[in-house]
C-alpha cells in the first residue's frame, strides 16, 4: 500500500472518529455534557504564605448544595481541583463540576457557568484531516497549494473573527475606562523552581496583592504582570484598578493595559492582511 493509501486509512480513521464524537454530542452522552455543574461560593480564603508555591493556586473553602438532596456539601481546592483559582474573596461564585455519582471528584472553574459539549477531540480530529489532506495535495501539485491550504481558511476566520474583535475592544476600552482605582499592597511572593528537558533549573517568581475594594470585599490574587522587580516587591504599596462588577479583573499597570488593547485591533488587521496575500499569492502561482 503506497502513501496514498496510508493517508486514506488515516483520514477514515479520523473521519470515524469526528462522527462518534459529534453523534455523541447531539445525544448528550460526552464526559462534558454527563458533568453535574453547580455554583460554589467560597466561604473562606488563606493568604497564601510568603516564599511558598503557585501550584494549587490560593487556598479556599468553597461550598454549595448537592442538587439531588440539597444539602450543603463542603470542599476545598487541595489537590487537582480544574482551574487554579488565582483571585478569591468570601463570597465569590465559582463553577464546580463532577461526574454524575462521584461528587468527590469535583473539578473548579472561574466561570459559574462554564460548560462545554466536548466537541475538542471530533474538532481536532477535522484539523488533523484537513492538515493531511493539505499535506498530500502540496506534495503532489506543489508548496503554492500549501499557501492556499493553509492561508486561506486562515484568512476567513480573520474575517469573520475581525468585527467581533472590534467591538470586544471597545467594550474593553470601556471597560478600562470605567475601572475603579483603590490601594493594594504585595502581601506574598511565591517561588517555584522547576527543571528542563536538559536538567537545567528557572524559576518562576509570582507577587500575590491583596486589596479592599469598595465595596468591603477582602481580595488575595496572583500578579500575572504589572509588578516591577517582582522578586523584591514584598510588602510594597501599589494602586490596584478593577472592573466594579468584577475584581477578578483587575490590572495593576494601567497605562500599559490601555495600550495593549489599543495595538490589539492593528494586530489582528496587520496578520490579516499577511495571510490573506500569502493565500492570493498561491492562487497565482497555482
Amino acid at each position: 500500500m503506497g502513501w496514498h493509501g496510508y493517508l486514506a486509512l488515516w483520514c477514515a480513521v479520523l473521519g470515524v472518529v469526528a462522527l462518534v464524537g459529534y453523534g455523541r454530542s447531539l445525544a448528550g452522552m460526552t464526559r462534558e455534557q454527563r458533568m453535574v455543574r453547580v455554583r460554589g461560593r467560597i466561604e473562606r480564603v488563606r493568604v497564601p504564605r510568603h516564599g511558598g508555591s503557585r501550584r494549587g493556586g490560593i487556598a479556599v473553602v468553597v461550598s454549595y448544595r448537592e442538587p439531588s438532596c440539597g444539602a450543603r456539601v463542603v470542599v476545598t481546592n487541595d489537590g487537582e481541583c480544574g482551574e487554579m483559582i488565582t483571585a478569591a474573596w468570601t463570597g465569590r461564585e465559582i463553577g464546580v463540576r463532577y461526574p454524575r455519582g462521584r461528587p468527590h471528584e469535583y473539578r473548579f472553574s472561574d466561570d459559574p457557568q462554564a460548560g462545554g459539549r466536548g466537541l475538542g477531540p471530533p474538532n481536532a480530529a477535522l484539523v488533523l484531516m484537513y492538515a493531511a489532506l493539505v499535506v498530500a495535495v502540496s506534495v503532489d501539485r506543489g508548496w503554492p497549494w500549501a499557501l492556499v491550504g493553509v492561508c486561506g481558511p486562515w484568512a476567513l476566520v480573520g474575517l469573520w473573527y475581525l468585527p467581533g474583535n472590534v467591538r470586544d475592544t471597545r467594550r474593553r476600552r470601556e471597560r478600562l475606562a470605567s475601572m475603579v482605582a483603590v490601594p493594594g499592597r504585595i502581601v506574598a511572593v511565591l517561588r517555584d523552581v522547576g527543571t528542563d528537558a536538559e536538567g537545567g533549573t528557572s524559576t518562576t517568581i509570582t507577587p500575590v496583592v491583596a486589596f479592599t475594594t469598595r465595596e468591603g470585599m477582602d481580595v488575595v490574587a496572583h500578579c500575572g504582570s504589572g509588578v516591577a522587580e517582582p522578586a523584591t516587591s514584598y510588602g510594597r504599596e501599589l494602586t490596584v484598578h478593577y472592573p466594579a462588577d468584577d475584581p477578578a479583573g483587575f490590572v495593576l499597570d494601567h497605562a500599559a493595559r490601555e495600550r495593549a488593547v489599543r495595538s490589539d485591533v492593528a494586530v489582528t488587521v496587520v496578520f490579516l492582511a499577511v495571510v490573506a496575500a500569502a493565500a492570493v499569492v498561491g492562487l497565482l502561482l497555482i
